[in-house]
């Protein structure tokens, strides 16, 4: 009955073909349930698709299988202050249910309730120092169906559970990470985004940098980051730096190390070999963990960003697959490399 009323919220946990344990949900005045998944049915309220690294999200990028779950996760927000929210694995359905089938890893607590994982899980980080200038990377966690805290399971879609992590909650925190497996949200609370800085900080930071018209060193001629709405189209004046050493130039077409490795060039101020790419600025301001200006460039892909929020980024271990893990690029997805994966830019000042 409960399964087929449409006002009630259940969740079904199939234990074998002949029993199903089906808890029920009461509805409750205080709190809000919002909805994250890959599903565009009316229960998500956020629609999830999968991040592709180099944001090249054209047409030609068709993805074959997306491993989000359509119904990934839910939060739930209390809604008097201080508006607590708590991430929950697994989403109601347009019947309002959740459905674990036999494979689904599942099990009863010591108290008698029922709790269970989704099949590639919902993964949650909490940065130690919340998400600030002084922000460290957090561990990794598995958050179940009931939202306890799990230890990650050894692969992302193994049957046996982690273990339970009893002084750890669901609760959400300005900077979690929730991994989805396909995709990573970052959860930014009203209060976290007050202290941050907006688009317009970054744009008078743009406009700064282009007024000290920074120089090619070998051209001789002028350069500047181009608007933040022109961020596809590589400008005459745009800089390219060689993120082995940080130099910034204009464009050349000299350098070629070989025919074989198109991008490794040597910097004709240090010599230094490695990749020479245009420099963008990073345009969305919930990534900064201060307002500092844009000094550094994550390696290989050339996203600049204040040094704090480059050396942050940098250390975070970002789910990838079913068990690797790897910093990107926050603004752009694409996996990090070099020395410290990002580089401390180096701009030549106009010689008058």
């Amino acid at each position: 009955q409960a399964i087929s009323c449409k006002g009630q919220h259940s969740i079904s946990y199939t234990l074998s073909r002949n029993q199903t344990v089906v808890v029920e949900y009461t509805h409750d005045k205080d709190t809000d349930m919002f909805q994250v998944g890959r599903s565009t049915e009316s229960p998500i309220d956020f629609v999830v698709t999968d991040t592709i690294s180099g944001s090249q999200n054209n047409d030609e990028t068709q993805i074959t299988q997306s491993t989000i779950s359509r119904f990934a996760c839910r939060i739930v927000c209390d809604r008097s202050p201080p508006y607590t929210a708590r991430i929950f694995a697994a989403g109601f359905d347009s019947s309002k249910n959740i459905f674990l089938g036999e494979k689904a890893a599942k099990w009863k607590n010591p108290d008698g309730h029922m709790d269970g994982l989704t099949t590639n899980g919902v993964l949650v980080m909490h940065p130690k120092g919340g998400f600030t200038e002084e922000s460290k990377p957090g561990v990794w966690r598995e958050i179940s169906v009931c939202g306890d805290v799990y230890t990650l399971r050894e692969t992302r879609s193994a049957q046996q559970r982690g273990k339970l992590v009893e002084n750890e909650t669901n609760v959400l925190q300005d900077g979690s990470l929730i991994d989805l497996c396909g995709a990573t949200l970052l959860w930014r609370t009203a209060d976290g985004l007050f202290h941050t800085p907006t688009q317009k900080h970054i744009e008078a930071l743009r406009q700064e940098i282009n007024a000290a018209r920074p120089q090619c060193p070998v051209g001789l001629n002028t350069l500047a980051f181009p608007s933040i709405n022109r961020k596809d189209v590589v400008e005459e004046k745009q800089p390219w730096a060689y993120l082995s050493c940080g130099h910034v130039h204009g464009y050349h077409n000299w350098g070629h190390r070989s025919d074989t490795e198109a991008n490794e060039r040597e910097c004709p101020m240090c010599r230094t070999i490695g990749p020479y790419v245009p420099l963008w600025l990073g345009c969305e301001a919930g990534f900064y963990v201060d307002a500092g200006p844009p000094t550094h460039a994550f390696t290989p892909c050339g996203h600049v960003c204040s040094e704090k929020s480059a050396k942050y980024w940098s250390q975070i271990p970002l789910p990838h697959g079913t068990h690797a893990f790897h910093a990107a690029c926050p603004f752009c997805a694409t996996q990090l490399s070099g020395e410290h994966n990002c580089v401390k830019l180096i701009f030549q000042g106009p010689v008058d």
